[in-house]
């Protein structure tokens, strides 16, 4: 089962996260919570498979949930579902550790699909949202942090994986090393990029050279 925790403050958006999830057998719903002092509360216990979240909470910044889950679950897929689309939001999102970005204005029918690909390590973002990274992604010729050089072998070696798609365990068992030995290595490489999450780690990996786009 895949243990869902939705924060939302929206009603209308709240019942509609919830209905979606419980229509799909595989799925669970471990919390469902209106602001952000709730979820603190609950993520300290709990664990979830994804977080749904707003950045519009009335209480916290989504943002600061997300970095917060980011850090203590690092194998947590968060998905953002909002209304902002600017640049400061997206970047701060991902920055923070989002690995899927949507828009309340153009949220997809196959919601379930898009979970399952979060699941499966795509990134599953509305296509504004893509244009805003790709503006992200053209700037060239940035000087890698010193502990970018550090990275070893293995490390860029697991970096590539996670970026063509590939969970923890299916990392394990290509480079035949066990998940705890990979997420290891993960945990070294998150540190040395300064970042919190797969999609944060991709993200910029890919504007340092790092990987190909």
């Amino acid at each position: 089962m895949t243990k869902i925790m939705i924060v939302e403050d929206d009603p209308a958006f709240f019942n509609r996260f919830c209905r979606i999830v419980m229509s799909e057998p595989e799925f669970e719903i471990c919390a469902a919570l209106c602001n952000g002092a709730a979820a603190r509360e609950t993520l300290a216990h709990t664990e979830p498979d994804v977080l749904l979240i707003d950045l519009d909470l009335p209480d916290v910044s989504g943002i600061e949930i997300i970095r917060e889950t980011a850090q203590r679950y690092p194998q947590t897929d968060i998905m953002v579902v909002t209304v902002f689309g600017d640049e400061k939001h997206v970047l701060a999102s991902i920055e923070a550790g989002a690995t899927g970005y949507l828009l309340k204005d153009s949220f997809p029918d196959e919601f379930i699909a898009l979970i399952n690909q979060l699941r499966a390590g795509g990134s599953p973002i509305s296509p504004m949202i893509a244009r805003v990274l790709l503006r992200q992604l053209r700037p060239i010729g940035r000087t890698l942090p010193a502990e970018c050089t550090k990275l070893s072998g293995r490390e860029v070696e697991i970096l590539s994986l996670i970026a063509k798609g590939f969970s923890f365990p299916e990392i394990g068992k290509l480079l035949t090393i066990s998940a705890h030995t990979v997420t290891t290595h993960v945990k070294k490489l998150y540190q040395k990029l300064a970042v919190h999450s797969r999609g944060e780690a991709v993200y910029e990996a890919t504007k340092l050279g790092l990987l190909m786009p």
